[in-house]
């Protein structure tokens, strides 16, 4: 599957974006094991604690068709270090807040605004501007599976660092950690331009958007990526309390985080693959329809450590597979040329599930004592994401390589 990626450059390109989501993503879909450390120190309650973490998903899913616009305008470059070096800041200011406002700020706005302005929406768009179309699907598989490596190595040394340090000296090591990413976007963005002609659309980026949105395709694509968004925020941000709830060790938690980024990198290479050979509406249609079996699944089963891995890597494989035939289809109605914008306006959509999942799965547990009523809405919102895919009018398989004639 790796054939496509052997041009001259092409890899290189290629392990940088993935090396940076690596580093942001893995730190980011961590977060949720700061939840209860921070509730015992402050005492400020989990649904406040649970809507900073919320607002971080709205924020990071909102800053992704901005920063995709900016990169579309004037280049990757300083999208990404401005990206990495807020997340950084704002990562180690978080310790020093005392307050739901100061955390929402910190946490839940600067920090997901800067690791939103260096992830998928501007790294898919180097990516789909800068390589032919033949090794496009294979290198969002790769770069997809480095966020996914990110959170199974940095889910464990996260934990670890909490027990053995506390929260906020892991806290200020994690944003320390994220500074190697800048190197990696020098690499990325080095001597790197754009290869294809602008997209069909006429009229610019205002005129791409507005045309985008006349599509039934689109607004069904969005429809199925917010249900994503959802599931991911829930599990991310709750999943280490279900594991209490259920009475086990937070190691638990830290290991099925890891486990599920492990699946991921597998799956992700795995779905990067299928691209060229399947429609990519088919590809997401399966992956969601096996998130509700899962969950079925999980809730049958006695709450065991060894269920909860079994459950992770079932989810991993899908976890942030559905992110490049997301980017592929959105790729084929409109072209590769505003591809970071109209795919992060996607992004933005899956953040609002996001929002409601982190914010929603913290009330349940306040007013409920479980996770109950949110296993069966996120069962609910898998089969509307399998099912709301089917109708997009995706060309082909065979028609994709004609794309570059037009873009």
């Amino acid at each position: 599957m790796f054939h496509n990626l052997r041009q001259p450059g092409v890899m290189t390109l290629t392990l940088s974006a993935a090396g940076i989501l690596l580093l942001m993503m893995g730190i980011r879909q961590s977060t949720g094991l700061y939840l209860s450390p921070i509730n015992t120190s402050t005492g400020l309650g989990i649904v406040s604690l649970s809507f900073a973490l919320a607002v971080g998903q709205f924020v990071w899913g909102a800053v992704q068709p901005i920063a995709g616009a900016m990169a579309d305008h004037w280049g990757p470059r300083p999208v990404l270090l401005g990206g990495v070096l807020l997340f950084a800041a704002a990562t180690a200011a978080t310790p020093f807040m005392t307050d739901g406002m100061g955390f929402a700020i910190t946490l839940g706005i600067l920090s997901a605004a800067g690791a939103g302005s260096a992830s998928f929406s501007v790294l898919m768009g180097v990516v789909a501007q800068r390589l032919p179309v033949e090794s496009r699907g294979s290198a969002s598989g790769v770069i997809n599976a480095g966020s996914s490596l990110g959170q199974f190595i940095i889910a464990p040394i996260t934990q670890q660092a909490i027990q053995l340090f506390g929260w906020m000296q892991a806290m200020w090591a994690m944003a320390l950690l994220s500074l190697a990413a800048l190197p990696l976007v020098g690499k990325l963005t080095h001597h790197t331009t754009a290869v294809h002609a602008p997209a069909v659309a006429q009229g610019g980026l205002r005129q791409a958007i507005k045309d985008a949105f006349k599509s039934p395709s689109y607004g069904l694509l969005h429809a199925g990526f917010f249900t994503c968004g959802f599931h991911i925020a829930f599990l991310v941000t709750h999943l280490p309390g279900e594991v209490d709830l259920c009475g086990l060790p937070p190691s638990v938690a830290s290991w099925s985080l890891a486990i599920i980024g492990l699946a991921n990198i597998a799956g992700s290479l795995y779905v990067g693959s299928c691209i060229n050979r399947f429609r990519s509406k088919h590809i997401l249609c399966v992956m969601y329809g096996s998130r509700a079996l899962l969950v079925i699944w999980y809730l049958l089963m006695p709450k065991e450590a060894w269920v909860f891995y079994i459950f992770a890597a079932g989810l991993g494989f899908t976890w942030l597979a559905t992110v490049p035939p997301t980017a592929a289809i959105v790729s084929k109605l409109f072209g590769s040329r505003y591809i970071a914008t109209l795919f992060g306006l996607t992004l933005l959509s899956h953040q609002i599930g996001g929002f409601l999942g982190a914010w929603l799965g913290g009330l349940a547990i306040a007013n409920y004592g479980d996770l109950s009523l949110m296993w069966y809405a996120d069962i609910g919102l898998a089969v509307f994401a399998a099912l709301v895919n089917l109708p997009i009018q995706e060309a082909p398989v065979r028609t994709l390589p004609n794309l570059a004639s037009q873009e």
